[in-house]
């Protein structure tokens, strides 16, 4: 990740925020985050709007304890768990349906008191691993397509060209054999129907081919902490893109975050 031009040692701030709670942390100048920094609060019941914008900022406010005023005026990255475009929200899961049509920088913003940004969760993730992870080469972003695939509950994407982000993309809400791709392939599907590894790579196997005839990645990463077994599925897919595991998962979204802030 490129370096932000600041006196202090930290560039931004991430904040990835989920149904259950929010991770935080802090990145330096060369976009690595500083691991004593990295941490999660839980999520106002709900999540509203009102009461996430504030549980932010206490979270802000505990890092600003810690780190003084090398902490003054550095920037914030937020994900938010639905479509973003132009800081409004367009969708919300998990979520209060108040999130839709807000517009979150303005508010987040407005309560921290700071330059913020505010994207997609599964973008936020693509990020970490295009610019720093598993789809860069050399502290840069592979040349090519890359799409960053993360298999939890659902099925969160990213799609990238020569690191370029095509933003809000929902290949895990393709159809896939007349049903919602991520009743069929998210990683929750291993054990709420008690699938064998055989039978999850094959419903993995159908999916990936439609998402490859879709959009024709070079390389896809594979994210969740489905990730960890890799090896349990992965070798067994027949794509012609390449496919490899995530470097970050817990702290992707904080990662990729912070460099939407760094690089705004």
């Amino acid at each position: 990740m490129p370096a932000f031009a600041s006196a202090s040692p930290y560039a931004a701030i991430g904040l990835d925020m989920g149904g259950s709670s929010i991770k935080y942390g802090m990145v330096d100048s060369e976009g690595k985050l500083v691991e004593s920094t990295f941490s999660h609060a839980p999520t106002p019941a709900g999540a509203h709007p009102d009461a996430v914008a504030q549980a932010m900022a206490d979270i802000v406010t505990g890092l600003q304890e810690q780190a003084g005023s090398d902490l003054a005026g550095v920037p914030v990255g937020v994900t938010v768990p639905g479509i973003v475009i132009g800081g409004v929200v367009h969708s919300a899961a998990n979520i209060d349906s108040a999130w839709i049509g807000l517009d979150a920088v303005a508010l987040i913003g407005g309560v921290l008191g700071r330059e913020v940004s505010v994207l997609n969760d599964a973008d936020a993730a693509g990020m970490a691993e295009v610019f720093a992870g598993a789809g860069s080469l050399d502290g840069r972003p592979r040349a090519g397509s890359t799409l960053v695939l993360t298999l939890g509950t659902g099925i969160g994407s990213a799609f990238f060209r020569d690191g370029l982000l095509f933003p809000n993309v929902e290949f895990g809400h393709l159809e896939i054999d007349g049903a919602d791709a991520e009743s069929r392939a998210a990683a929750r599907v291993i054990r709420e129907e008690n699938l064998s590894w055989e039978q999850y790579v094959q419903r993995l196997q159908r999916y990936l081919a439609h998402v490859e005839f879709l959009c024709s990645p070079d390389l896809i990463v594979i994210g969740g902490a489905v990730s960890a077994d890799h090896e349990k599925f992965m070798p067994q897919l027949k794509l012609r893109a390449r496919i490899v595991p995530a470097q970050y998962n817990n702290a992707a979204g904080v990662l990729g975050a912070a460099h939407r802030a760094m690089n705004h």
